[in-house]
């Protein structure tokens, strides 16, 4: 796993919005946002890279309230605070993978959560591209 590489100066990407399917489109596997239904490649295209990038802005904004969780629910001060190990089992996360989060955290509350609310770059942990979390 790497090591947390905070990207402070780096934007935070504006991912397309995210349209949400009516149930009874959704129900069918073969459709995912409309994808299917464009016949234009570069259309196509288009619009799928746009749906990437929101997808892994929203997974790089998911992983620091992740860490956020994780360092509070590690503080020592708590009176019912978790172990990493407990932290490791309940997110499904190896315990080295909960320490590093727990880190992480610990670092993103530090300067006042200002990349998960919107504020610098993106996120420091994974190793697998930007923003890319393989906690396993």
């Amino acid at each position: 796993m790497a090591e947390p590489t905070p990207r402070r100066n780096e934007p935070r990407l504006r991912p397309a919005p995210l349209l949400f399917e009516p149930t009874q489109v959704a129900d069918d596997p073969e459709h995912f946002f409309d994808l299917e239904s464009i016949d234009d490649p570069r259309a196509l295209l288009t619009r799928a890279t746009e749906l990437t990038l929101a997808f892994r802005a929203a997974t790089d904004r998911a992983v620091e309230f992740q860490a956020m969780a994780a360092a509070q629910l590690a503080d020592p001060r708590r009176f019912d605070r978790l172990t990493e190990a407990d932290i490791a089992e309940q997110a499904q996360w190896t315990e080295d993978y909960a320490r590093k989060m727990v880190e992480y955290g610990r670092e993103l509350l530090r300067d006042g959560g200002e990349r998960a609310s919107g504020g610098g770059g993106g996120s420091g942990i994974g190793g697998h591209g930007q923003g890319h979390v393989d906690p396993v």
